[in-house]
């Protein structure tokens, strides 16, 4: 693609008038940017498509890609107007991290990241996209990558043969057709291309075997096909993110796979606070719980006269629905079920009578359609047991919730005064702590964080790994090239962000978790006193961590609990060698990353002399009452 001098203007036009009607012709004429135009024409004589349907944005275009989801089987309506369901199949319900590859120049390849040769890489996605599009329609959308008007807002094309796909994007983001018909349009922007390939006699991607997910920085474009997956094939999602990623790189802001909430504190005032967790470990819950919601997955942070400060590029959510229930998930579960909403369920049941089910609705499962056909399954069900895939998502508007903060859609975004680093872990961290400095929590808290795996992702469930930043499978380049830029980031900062670790999954000798669902309201609350120095902190080897008393109140206070002091002396127990042993563990990944900056090891070493002067005095745990103020 790409190859040979650029065509003029009107014979790009002609080209394209081929595969498209007259209406639709006029919508890409009023396009100013003439090579997006001739990328346009690229990808139409490769892939061949029956008409092209340029989205807008109105609200005609918006229930033409609701009909066309409905008419081509890729979302089944439900007994209510605005819910579909969309289902993937059985070997799609994950994001494919042995099929997602960066594309990078021959001889080079980074650590810990699935990487192939570029040239390589094109040359095997062009023969897969060949006529791919042929009988079906291919859509292109613009969309937002973040509030009109902010400098840190980037821009999108969707190239996608999937009604579902542009469905999603739709709620996700903001469409921004106006801002590539301007006289001034976006210079750079985000390309991406995506082909369901053939599809089986229930609508799914068939050839999953040659899934292939393709992003390309040099060009800052993505390709995926044969698949159908979200996480695979919304450009916009996790797609652009390693585009964002690699664009923050060279302009000096970071991309992250962070919530952005806000916290209410005494008087009055907000905390805003940025949150990376893993997918399946609390992210969603923990945006939702808080006072204020920006954004329930991810941000975009600079620094601004000495402050970090963050935007959301989304305006919807893609969340899992495992689980959530209407007691300990009320607002996200009376949205999903309001008969006004417009939610699409993924990988959910369906069942004959219309009505949406997972795992989390108090009444028993009945008869329907699930991600793998009839449910019961007729015979041994092997791949059909659960009625309620375990990565069964939504997506659905932010503006439904009555948390959402208008400053979504602030140009300048939000003041980040604490970020927030949480993983699935049984037995070693605590509930909350607090790092002693930046480069001590980046190093210890956001590099080193480790997480059982979850359903989210193709692999084995419950296998803890190393995910720094909570963003790994998204980097375009090495996780030491990752937190070196986040080093240099803390020094231009005059008002140092603060860096905290949680954990909302320690569980006792018996295996019982050890906090409630609820408690994580506290930790925020804790959070927030801290950030204004309202409290002290008892200093554990690793952090500080809050004093017994100050959760007492906090218990009482914002969720009317009693708090024992059996329950924190468990909770807050320093784990002193799992500590150490998970220190080894990261440090020995890190020793394979040639990039690692120096004071990774430096940070390390410093800590693990703590952690061992710590147990020479106490032996494997440390009871929390000991700790000095």
């Amino acid at each position: 693609m790409g190859e040979g001098p650029a065509p003029r203007r009107e014979e790009v036009l002609s080209g394209l008038s081929r595969f498209t009607d007259k209406e639709n012709l006029g919508r890409l004429a009023r396009i100013t940017d003439a090579g997006l135009l001739g990328w346009l024409l690229e990808v139409a004589e490769l892939v061949q498509p029956s008409l092209i349907y340029v989205n807008t944005g109105s609200p005609e275009d918006l229930d033409y890609v609701r009909r066309k989801a409905i008419e081509g089987k890729e979302e089944l309506p439900t007994k209510y107007r605005l819910k579909t369901v969309h289902f993937d199949g059985v070997y799609d319900l994950g994001r494919d991290l042995k099929n997602t590859r960066i594309l990078v120049p021959a001889g080079v390849s980074y650590p810990l990241i699935n990487t192939l040769e570029r040239e390589k890489g094109l040359m095997e996605i062009k023969e897969l996209m060949k006529g791919v599009m042929k009988g079906r329609t291919m859509f292109v959308s613009f969309y937002c990558f973040g509030p009109r008007g902010s400098p840190l807002t980037s821009y999108g094309v969707q190239v996608t043969d999937s009604a579902y796909v542009v469905h999603s994007e739709n709620i996700l983001y903001r469409p921004c057709y106006d801002a590539f018909t301007s006289d001034r349009p976006p210079r750079n922007y985000m390309r991406f291309l995506h082909a369901t390939g053939e599809r089986n006699e229930l609508g799914w991607s068939k050839n999953y075997e040659m899934k292939r997910i393709y992003i390309d920085p040099e060009d800052n474009i993505t390709y995926s096909v044969n698949t159908q997956y979200a996480g695979n094939t919304v450009g916009l999602k996790k797609l652009a993110l390693r585009l964002c990623v690699n664009q923050g790189a060279k302009e000096g802001h970071l991309c992250e796979h962070m919530f952005i909430a806000g916290i209410r504190g005494p008087g009055g005032r907000v905390t805003y606070v940025t949150g990376a967790f893993p997918a399946g470990t609390g992210k969603t819950s923990t945006a939702m719980v808080a006072d204020l919601l920006v954004s329930d997955d991810l941000a975009i942070v600079y620094a601004s006269k000495g402050v970090a400060r963050a935007i959301n590029p989304e305006v919807g959510s893609f969340g899992i629905i495992d689980g959530v229930n209407p007691e300990d998930d009320k607002e996200i579960y009376d949205i999903l079920l309001d008969p006004e909403t417009e939610v699409i369920f993924s990988n959910i049941l369906l069942t004959d009578d219309g009505e949406p089910w997972w795992r989390g609705r108090p009444e028993p499962p009945r008869p329907g359609m699930n991600y793998a056909g009839r449910w019961p399954p007729e015979g041994t069900g092997a791949d059909n047991e659960q009625p309620s895939h375990p990565n069964a998502r939504f997506t659905t508007y932010l503006r439904y919730f009555k948390n959402l903060d208008p400053k979504i859609d602030d140009p300048d975004g939000v003041p980040v005064e604490a970020m927030i680093f949480g993983g699935r872990d049984s037995d070693t961290n605590v509930p909350v702590e607090e790092a002693f400095n930046w480069v001590h929590g980046n190093v210890t808290k956001a590099a080193s964080l480790e997480s059982e795996r979850t359903a989210a992702v193709i692999g084995k469930v419950g296998e803890k790994v190393l995910n720094p930043y909570a963003i790994l499978d998204f980097l375009p380049f090495s996780p030491g090239r990752f937190l070196q830029l986040h080093i240099e980031f803390g020094r231009r900062l005059t008002k140092e962000t603060k860096v905290y670790s949680v954990n909302y999954f320690l569980r006792d000798a018996q295996g019982r978790f050890l906090n409630d669902k609820s408690d994580k309201r506290v930790w925020l609350k804790w959070i927030d006193l801290r950030v204004h120095g309202d409290v002290d902190a008892a200093e554990a080897p690793t952090g500080y961590i809050p004093l017994y008393e100050d959760l007492v109140r906090l218990f009482d206070s914002v969720l009317g609990k009693e708090y024992r002091e059996e329950a924190y002396r468990e909770q807050f127990k320093i784990r002193v060698t799992k500590q150490l042993e998970r220190l080894e563990r990261v440090v020995s990944v890190y020793r394979e990353i040639y990039d690692t900056p120096r004071e990774f090891f430096d940070v390390m070493d410093w800590q693990k002399r703590k952690l061992e002067e710590a147990k020479a005095r106490y032996g494997d745990y440390i009871d929390p009452f000991t700790l000095n103020k």
